[in-house]
C-alpha cells in the first residue's frame, strides 16, 4: 500500500498538473469576441445562412427565431427546418416567417419523413444547407438565444483571422444546484480532454465543434463532403469540426460572454438524459472502451479525494497537488462561466453521476440495439457503420 499511494498519487498529480499548466499557458490565446475591438462590421459583409433544425421544440422555437430576426447584421437569412415534429413546432415556425418583421428573412422547410440511412438532425441540416444562399453557413440549435451583435462580431473575427470554421462557446444558463454541479464537472472534463487553445494550430489534431454555433464557409463545407458525410453521426457538431480540421482548413474557437446562451438541461436528470444519448457514441459504441473509461474517469476524479483521506504523511502530497490543480480549473471556469468555484466540493458526487450515465448510455444502446432520439430509433449497426 505504501508504494501504491506514491505511484497512484504521482500519476494523478502529473496528469492534473500538466493539464492546468497547459491550460494556463494556452487559454489566454483564445479570443473573446465580446471585447470592444470586435464590435465592427466584417470585411465585404458576406451573406450568412443561419440554419435551425428543430423537432418538438414548441417551447423554445418562437423566441429563438424572434431573437435571430433582431440581429444587427443585414446580409443574412434564416432557414428553419421542422424535422417531423408531433407538436406545434412547424406551425410556430410558419407564424414567425409570416410576421411583418421577418420581411422574407425566414424560410421554413417541413420534413414529413426521414430517408433511410440518415439521422433526423443531420438530414435537416443537410437539406437546409442545400437551399442556403450564404457564403457562410451557421448551424445552430432551436433553443439558442442570440444577442443582436453576435453574428456580426463572429463574422468580423472569422474574416479577419482567415478562418474557415468558427466555434463560439455559449453561455450556459443554469438555474438549479444540480445543473451547476453537473455542468461544472462537464466543463472540467472538457478542459481536461480537449484543448481549445490548440484548435488553431494546424499541426495539432485538436478540433472543435459546438451545436449551438458552428459557423463554416460554404466552400469548406462543400469540400469536406457536406452533412452527407455525417449522416449517421450522433456527435455531428464535434465530427464536423473533426473533418474540417483533418481536411486542413483553418479552424478557430472563441469566447463571447453571453453573445449566445442556452439552457442545456433542466436539473440533474436533464443532464443525465442528454448525455445518455451521446456517451456511448463518444466511445465508438464499444462496450470495452466504455468500461475502461468508467475506470479511468473514477480513478482520475475520485482517487485524489480518497487518496488524501487514506494515505498518511508525505504520501498525501501528490494527492493534494492533484486536488489543488482540480480546484484551480474550477477557479478558472468561474471567471468564464457562472459556476462558482466552490462546486469543486461536489466534484465526487458529479463523478459518480457521470460514471452512472456512462454505464446507462451503454446499457440502453445495447439493450435497444441502438439509440432512441426524439422518438426515432437508430440501429446500432447503422450507427457504427456511419461513424467518422
Amino acid at each position: 500500500m505504501h508504494y501504491f499511494h506514491w505511484i497512484a498519487g504521482t500519476i494523478l498529480a502529473l496528469a492534473w498538473l500538466s493539464r492546468i499548466v497547459d491550460a494556463a499557458i494556452g487559454m489566454p490565446s483564445v479570443a473573446d469576441i465580446s471585447k470592444p475591438e470586435w464590435n465592427r462590421q466584417p470585411a465585404d459583409n458576406p451573406r450568412v445562412s443561419i440554419i435551425v433544425p428543430a423537432r418538438n421544440e414548441e417551447d423554445d422555437i418562437e423566441l429563438t427565431l424572434t431573437r435571430l430576426l433582431e440581429l444587427d447584421y443585414a446580409n443574412y437569412e434564416v432557414i428553419a427546418v421542422n424535422d417531423r415534429s408531433t407538436d406545434r413546432t412547424g406551425e410556430i415556425m410558419e407564424a414567425v416567417a409570416q410576421r411583418a418583421a421577418a420581411q422574407g428573412r425566414v424560410r421554413v422547410i417541413q420534413h414529413r419523413e426521414l430517408p433511410v440511412g440518415w439521422m433526423g438532425k443531420t438530414h435537416a441540416m443537410w437539406t437546409a444547407a442545400n437551399a442556403a444562399t450564404g457564403d457562410w453557413l451557421l448551424f445552430t440549435d432551436a433553443d439558442v438565444l442570440f444577442k443582436p451583435d453576435s453574428v456580426r462580431r463572429a463574422l468580423a473575427y472569422a474574416e479577419s483571422e482567415g478562418a474557415d470554421h468558427l466555434v463560439l462557446f455559449p453561455e450556459m444558463i443554469m438555474k438549479s444546484p444540480g445543473e451547476f454541479m453537473m455542468i461544472a464537472f462537464f466543463q472540467t472534463m472538457f478542459v481536461f480532454g480537449h484543448r481549445p487553445w490548440k484548435v488553431a494550430d494546424p499541426k495539432s489534431k485538436d478540433h472543435m465543434g459546438v451545436g449551438a454555433f458552428n459557423l463554416i464557409r460554404r466552400s469548406a463545407y462543400d469540400a469536406v463532403g457536406t452533412y452527407a458525410a455525417l449522416r449517421m453521426e450522433v456527435l455531428d457538431d464535434m465530427k464536423l469540426g473533426k473533418i474540417v480540421k483533418n481536411a486542413g482548413f483553418a479552424q478557430r474557437n472563441v469566447f463571447g460572454g453571453d453573445l449566445i446562451s442556452l439552457r442545456w438541461a433542466r436539473g440533474v436528470k436533464g443532464v443525465v438524459d442528454n448525455l445518455t444519448k451521446n456517451f456511448f457514441a463518444v466511445l465508438s459504441f464499444q462496450w470495452w472502451r466504455t468500461l475502461i473509461s468508467v475506470f479511468g474517469l473514477a480513478f482520475l476524479n475520485l482517487m485524489p479525494f480518497f487518496g488524501l483521506w487514506m494515505a498518511h504523511g508525505w504520501q498525501r502530497l501528490p494527492y493534494a497537488i492533484a486536488l489543488g490543480c482540480m480546484f484551480a480549473i474550477y477557479v478558472g471556469m468561474s471567471w468564464r462561466s457562472r459556476v462558482p468555484a466552490y462546486y469543486f466540493l461536489l466534484h465526487p458526487v458529479s463523478t459518480v453521476l457521470f460514471v452512472y450515465t456512462l454505464l446507462l448510455s451503454m446499457c440502453h444502446a445495447l439493450w435497444n440495439d441502438g439509440i432512441i432520439w426524439r422518438g426515432t430509433r437508430y440501429p446500432l449497426e447503422e450507427l457504427r457503420k456511419g461513424m467518422v
